[in-house]
C-alpha cells in the first residue's frame, strides 16, 4: 500500500508551533513541515546550524512559508531559555510545542559506557523536561495550549541493544502522563507519540539493513511508515480536534504495541 500524503485542512489555522530537532530528513522536519502546511506560524530549531537553514529553506520552496529558526542544543538550559525567549519575541505566543529531540543507537548494556548512557537520556529524556519546564508557565498563564513529545514503542517492548533508548523514551511517556495531569488544570494538553519504525536517512545511516528489515517485515503493513505519517498524528494532537486528550500515549504503529 502507497500511503497518500494529505491535503492540508487548516488545522493550525492562526496557531505558533515550536518544534526541535527540525533539521535533517527525520520526524522533525516532517512535522515542521506539516504544522506550516496545515497554517501555522512555525519556528524550527536544531543544533546543526547549517542543516536547521537548510531545512527552513526546504520547508519554504515547499509551503511557500519560511519558517524562523533558532540554533540550540536542548541538553543546555540556557540556550533552552534562549529558544524560549527568540520563540515568544518571533511568535508573540507559543500555542504547540513539539518536543522531537532524540538520540539512539544501538550497544549492549555490559559494553555501554557511561557516557553513551547519560547522552542518550540527556538528549531523549532530559531535553523534554528542560523544553517544558521553558515554555510551559507561558501557556498556563494564557489558560491554552498542547505539547507534544516524540517517544517510542520501545517505551514499552524490549529490543536488544536499546537498554538506554528504551529507558528514556519509557521516560517520555511517565513524563508526558505526569505533566498532562498538572497542567490540566490550567487547560494546557500534554500527549505524546510512540512510532514503531518511521524509514529516514539518518535511520538508515545508523541501523543495519538487516534490523529494518526485520522490523519493517513485523509490520502489518510490511513497510516502516513515512515519516508524514507520524506527524500527521502530532498535528492531529496539537490541533484542537484533540481537545479531550492529555495525559495520552499514542502508538503510530500497524501492529500492537
Amino acid at each position: 500500500m502507497v500511503p497518500i500524503y494529505p491535503e492540508p485542512r487548516n488545522l493550525l489555522a492562526g496557531k505558533t508551533v515550536v518544534v526541535t530537532a527540525a533539521a535533517g530528513t527525520g520526524i522533525g522536519f516532517a512535522v515542521a513541515k506539516r504544522a506550516a502546511e496545515e497554517g501555522a506560524a512555525v519556528l524550527i530549531s536544531d543544533f546543526h546550524e547549517r542543516r536547521l537553514g537548510e531545512a527552513a529553506e526546504r520547508i519554504a520552496a515547499e509551503t511557500g512559508t519560511r519558517p524562523a529558526t533558532f540554533v540550540c542544543d536542548v541538553t543546555q538550559e540556557d540556550q533552552v531559555q534562549g529558544l524560549r525567549d527568540a520563540a515568544l519575541a518571533e511568535l508573540g505566543q507559543v500555542d504547540v510545542l513539539i518536543n522531537n529531540a532524540g538520540l539512539g543507537g544501538e550497544v549492549g548494556v555490559v559494553d555501554m559506557s557511561d557516557e553513551q548512557w547519560f547522552r542518550v537520556l540527556d538528549v531523549t529524556l532530559n531535553s523534554v523536561f528542560r523544553m517544558t519546564r521553558a515554555f510551559l508557565p507561558a501557556m498556563q498563564a494564557r489558560g491554552s495550549g498542547a505539547i507534544v513529545n516524540n517517544a517510542s514503542v520501545l517505551g514499552w517492548r524490549a529490543q536488544k541493544g536499546q537498554a538506554h533508548y528504551a529507558a528514556a523514551k519509557a521516560g517520555v511517556m511517565a513524563f508526558t502522563r505526569c505533566s498532562a495531569v498538572e497542567a490540566a488544570e490550567f487547560g494546557v494538553r500534554i500527549n505524546a507519540v510512540a512510532p514503531s519504525i518511521a524509514m529516514h536517512a539518518f535511520l538508515a545511516k545508523v541501523t543495519s539493513d538487516e534490523l529494518l528489515d526485520k522490523l519493517s517485515a513485523q509490520e502489518a503493513f510490511g513497510r516502516p511508515a513515512e515519516v508524514w505519517e507520524v506527524a500527521n498524528v502530532m498535528i492531529f494532537l496539537a490541533s484542537d480536534l484533540a481537545s479531550y486528550m492529555t495525559g495520552e500515549v499514542v502508538s503510530v504503529s500497524s501492529q500492537r504495541a
